[in-house]
């Protein structure tokens, strides 16, 4: 039996630890490595070229998405498999488009993150359960020949000062537009990326690195 070779990324060491204890007592998975933040994932990554990475999102220094960039850009035949609690569509679909093979959050049994990392070992892709349920009701009722529309630059631009603490008419007059526009704007892209309030917002913002922006 081949035995899957891991890399390990969480910043939270007591949370890491269980996650090694538990990817290492199964036969045919083995942890080479553990990194606290992306950066060091991605140099892991391109020194070990492991099978697998298993990739927490929220992490200083190089959030899960920047890093999953970069070691598929690096290293295209390592998969991540993305861990995390945030089960919001738009941060499945960035995975998604970065090139992650699984997603599964860390609420979810344990043999759900097992599952993944031996689906994804053999280039296959996986999404957590409670997910699947949730993105096959979404596709029922969906028409099938629409595509969802990508947001605008401007649209991207309220949601952004919106996450960092702008109210509606800060952004009107920084933006200069009127106060209606930017309610549209923002209803517009929360609608796109299917965004139910200014909590997701904000998890979004910090998933694309947009708090630390100038």
């Amino acid at each position: 039996m081949t035995t899957i070779r891991v890399l390990l990324v969480e910043d939270h060491e007591t949370v890491r630890e269980g996650l090694r204890l538990l990817l290492d007592s199964q036969t045919d998975i083995e942890v080479v490595a553990e990194a606290s933040n992306g950066r060091a994932a991605v140099e892991y990554s391109e020194r070990l070229r492991p099978q697998v990475v298993v990739m927490d999102l929220s992490m200083p220094e190089m959030n899960g998405l920047a890093a999953t960039h970069a070691i598929k850009q690096g290293c295209p035949e390592t998969a991540v498999v993305a861990l995390t609690r945030h089960d919001d569509a738009a941060f499945v679909d960035e995975l998604r488009k970065a090139g992650a093979s699984g997603y599964v959050l860390k609420q979810s049994p344990s043999g759900e993150l097992l599952d993944a990392v031996r689906v994804a070992a053999i280039g296959g892709s996986y999404l957590d359960a409670r997910l699947r349920t949730r993105e096959t009701e979404s596709n029922q009722n969906r028409d099938p020949g629409r595509r969802t529309p990508s947001v605008s630059e401007r649209e991207k631009q309220v949601l952004r000062m919106m996450a960092v603490g702008h109210s509606n008419k800060e952004i009107a007059e920084a933006l200069g537009i009127t106060i209606k526009t930017v309610e549209v704007h923002k209803a517009n892209a929360m609608r796109k990326l299917q965004l139910r309030g200014r909590i997701d917002v904000v998890r979004y913002a910090i998933l694309h690195g947009w708090l630390q922006e100038p």
